[in-house]
């Protein structure tokens, strides 16, 4: 389970990029867990992949064009590594506050996301409440 939740979190961005879907449905928000799994660290593969046939008429654009459109949270992945690979594929505007509760606590990912350093105090404020804000719609 340890390698598998992220690897199955990768496999689904994977397979809707490359079925079409993100091409067809460009207006769906998605929101990946787990910092996107692997995928940050295989983004050159996908990149590669992308540009090869059949996928470049599909994806004229590439596979990093719409992953930048998805949004990712910070279950299992507020550490250094994950966040910074994450955060050199994606908007930071794109990654929302996630704990996995109950495996993990709640304090364990804020602590984990300042402890990081990767993120400004004004991008950990965004990760924390203001990015899910702009996703959702403010309440009235």
């Amino acid at each position: 389970p340890s390698i598998e939740f992220g690897t199955d979190t990768t496999r689904a961005i994977a397979r809707f990029v490359f079925s079409g879907s993100a091409a067809r449905f460009p207006d769906v928000k998605l929101v990946f867990s787990h910092a996107g799994g692997t995928m940050p660290i295989l983004i050159e593969r996908f990149d590669l992949l992308s540009r090869t046939p059949p996928y470049p008429q599909s994806l004229p654009a590439g596979f990093r064009a719409h992953a930048r459109n998805f949004y990712y949270d910070t279950a299992q992945a507020s550490n250094a590594v994950a966040l910074t690979a994450l955060k050199a594929v994606v908007p930071t505007s794109h990654i929302l506050f996630g704990t996995d509760y109950p495996f993990r606590t709640s304090l364990e990912h804020v602590d984990g996301l300042k402890a990081a350093a990767v993120f400004t105090e004004a991008e950990v404020r965004g990760i924390e409440r203001e990015h899910a804000m702009a996703l959702l719609g403010r309440p009235r």
